[in-house]
């Protein structure tokens, strides 16, 4: 777990690998949720090319001793109101449970700021809510449910 953990921006050039390395990541959960509507995993480049042309919003990829282990989406407004976004966050099968995801978004607090957060995530996957909630990220009550096996929870932090 001591390996360097940097956020890299990506470029324009890096969209198809962002692509490949987010239906990777996502596989899983989209086969045990069978969500073909909001799945990171059914995207495609065009979905991620619009948001990536958003001045609000920074790509980064998670960095390991300078390897690629992840993905981080931060939805930025700089204006002080408006909370920042993290969506999505994923790190790659092989590299979970390691601790990158949180050390990654700690580093994009230190970029960003530490206050005034959003994100959402699977309430049925308690790894995930585990982690947000570690990292002082609380439940707001709304919950959006997508299917009968999966339900999406927003949280925040102030």
């Amino acid at each position: 777990m001591n390996k360097k953990i940097e956020l890299i921006k990506a470029e324009y050039k890096d969209l198809n690998t962002i692509l490949q390395m987010q239906r990777e990541a996502f596989a899983g959960l989209y086969e045990k949720y069978g969500d073909t509507d909001t799945s990171p995993a059914a995207e495609n480049y065009e979905d991620i090319l619009s948001r990536f042309v958003q001045s609000e919003t920074t790509y980064y990829f998670i960095t390991a001793d300078g390897e690629k282990v992840g993905v981080i989406r931060i939805v930025d407004f700089k204006d002080g109101a408006a909370r920042k976004r993290i969506s999505p966050i994923f790190i790659m099968k092989k590299y979970r449970g390691i601790g990158y995801a949180q050390r990654a978004i700690a580093k994009a607090e230190e970029i960003h700021g530490k206050t005034n957060w959003k994100l959402d995530t699977i309430l049925q996957e308690k790894a995930n809510c585990y982690l947000y909630e570690k990292l002082g990220y609380r439940q707001t009550g709304e919950t959006k449910v997508i299917n009968d096996k999966m339900t999406i929870v927003f949280y925040e932090k102030n």
